[in-house]
């Protein structure tokens, strides 16, 4: 698995590679053998973190807070539910969502996004739900 320097945005301490369950424990579903995040070394008194991509060992996007973290989970629950509920596919809503915001594919990526950037895709996903649901 490759390394990568990595620093946290909140701090500026360098960010380690380590196994997921150093942060969610062994006892969590969420957590297998070769799940892996950069942590803050300065962890857990600076709270950030993002998932490393299995294959390459890079990180998936940008370390996050545990507020930024809310907010992705909450900008995926929002696109999920375009897919889920039958109004798109899933890779049409990211195709959508990169062509609203003017992003490339590889910018297309929640780990990446900011706060501000999480709520415009939360609003516009909810803005498409709630039109469509209620024009049926």
């Amino acid at each position: 698995m490759k390394k990568n320097k990595v620093y946290c945005p909140y701090c500026g301490a360098e960010a380690r590679l380590r196994p997921a369950s150093a942060i969610y424990g062994d006892s969590t579903k969420a957590v297998n053998e070769d799940k892996y995040l950069y942590v803050c070394n300065r962890y857990p008194k600076c709270d950030s973190y993002v998932a490393a991509h299995k294959k390459t060992g890079l990180p998936m996007g940008s370390l996050a807070n545990k507020e930024l973290r809310h907010k992705r989970m909450l900008a995926h629950r929002a696109i999920d539910r375009l897919w889920q509920s039958g109004i798109m596919s899933t890779p049409r809503v990211y195709q959508w969502l990169q062509a609203k915001f003017g992003l490339s594919e590889k910018q297309m990526h929640i780990a990446k996004f900011s706060e501000y950037m999480c709520d415009q895709v939360i609003a516009a996903c909810d803005e498409v739900y709630n039109r469509l649901r209620t024009a049926n």
